[in-house]
């Protein structure tokens, strides 16, 4: 795997420092991977919501700043509970931020933070909002970019069941493309008594595009990858059984000794 950071976990050092001179930092502290995500991409973007465009200028000196890193684009999209037009502009720009930053392999990351009401029993009960992912997934494999979606309101099993039924509908190269990033602790505080790491080591490897690490003990978030209510070093050993080797992000939460915390995370991963 690939240990990496994002930038929404540097909220409280943005105002004060570029997001060029905070990728740095990750760097030094053995970030390899970049999740640039927006509204926590400080000179990198402009505008906010339906406004909101990546600043392709910027992104473009942050990602020749640092050859050794690899980079995806992450956005809040709400393409679960409503209708996106994949030839609208900001789909469009995101997809033009994420061929910017990705290099040989683009990928856009999208979560839909939006509540979403009831678990879905099967693919029929999921609503035709969400089945408007296979637009999105054409599309932006279109362009050769990889698309993977991250659990918020719903379990993994439920995002798997979505990306199972897109990829019916679309092309087998827009379905490959299209994919998963499990965040079992997601799962875990909105689900405290499901088994998201058994939901993980059910993914048939090709649908894990990205995966997130982070820790909470009781509902709360820790500030560092560590012990607490999910196994990390068990969910690190079955992404390894798998033989994933792609990002593996620490989203961990914004504090004045971020880049500490990061650190640490790394170590406790590499432990």
């Amino acid at each position: 795997m690939i240990y990496g950071a994002i930038t929404n976990s540097w909220r409280e050092q943005l105002p004060s420092h570029t997001v060029k001179e905070l990728v740095g930092t990750a760097l030094e502290k053995g970030a390899k991977h970049i999740e640039l995500r927006q509204t926590c991409l400080g000179e990198c973007e402009e505008g906010a919501g339906d406004d909101w465009r990546p600043n392709l200028d910027e992104l473009q000196a942050v990602v020749d700043a640092y050859p050794s890193l690899t980079f995806d684009l992450a956005m809040a999209l709400p393409c679960l509970t409503q209708k996106i037009d994949p030839q609208g502009e900001m789909f469009q720009a995101a997809l033009a931020g994420a061929k910017l930053v990705g290099g040989l392999q683009p990928h856009l990351r999208v979560v839909d933070p939006s509540p979403l009401e009831g678990l879905w029993n099967t693919p029929k009960d999921i609503p035709e909002e969400a089945l408007g992912l296979a637009g999105l997934a054409t599309e932006a494999a279109s362009q050769g970019v990889i698309m993977s979606m991250e659990n918020s309101s719903l379990p993994i099993r439920n995002m798997a069941m979505l990306v199972e039924e897109v990829r019916s509908m679309v092309s087998e190269t827009a379905g490959k493309s299209l994919g998963l990033c499990p965040d079992p602790t997601n799962q875990l505080r909105r689900f405290p008594n499901s088994d998201p790491l058994a939901e993980l080591d059910s993914l048939p490897l090709d649908m894990i595009k990205i995966v997130h690490f982070k820790q909470i003990v009781g509902g709360e978030s820790l500030p560092s990858v560590t012990d607490g209510d999910l196994d990390c070093r068990k969910m690190r050993d079955i992404l390894d059984n798998k033989g994933y080797v792609g990002a593996a992000i620490m989203e961990i939460p914004s504090d004045a000794a971020v880049f500490d915390n990061l650190e640490s995370s790394f170590q406790y991963l590499n432990s």
